[in-house]
């Protein structure tokens, strides 16, 4: 595992299924990565904010290698290692992704993804 990178995460790539038989549609997602090296930070909120008292959306910064994945807005990471982890089987959804600018043959490459936290329930089955 790359030095700073502790924490390993899975990709979901959400769908939405065909209509049930009462016209709802229900969400399922596949996983599309798995086992990837990454550190997660939690974003500052911006004081001014907090001291309205308003509700602030918690940003979380993702930085995660190879950089060559197909990893696009509205996926979820799901965080699954180590097991103590704080956010161990909490999902964030990503909504938006930036790229190193090395050449993709480059082993050094890395993704930045900014995510927040899915507030969708997820029930595992």
């Amino acid at each position: 595992m790359t030095a700073g990178l502790n924490t390993q995460i899975q990709i979901w790539r959400m769908n939405t299924e065909s209509d049930d038989y009462v016209g709802g549609a229900s969400i399922t997602g596949t996983v599309v990565y798995q086992n990837i090296s990454c550190r997660i930070q939690a974003q500052e909120e911006e004081q001014l904010v907090l001291q309205q008292g308003m509700e602030t959306v918690r940003i979380f910064r993702i930085t995660c290698v190879p950089g060559t994945m197909d990893i696009r807005e509205r996926d979820e990471a799901e965080i699954t290692a180590p097991f103590d982890h704080v956010y161990y089987g909490d999902r964030f959804r990503i909504i938006s992704m930036r790229h190193s600018d090395f050449s993709t043959r480059d082993p050094r490459g890395y993704m930045i993804l900014l995510a927040n936290r899915s507030v969708r329930a997820h029930d595992q089955q």
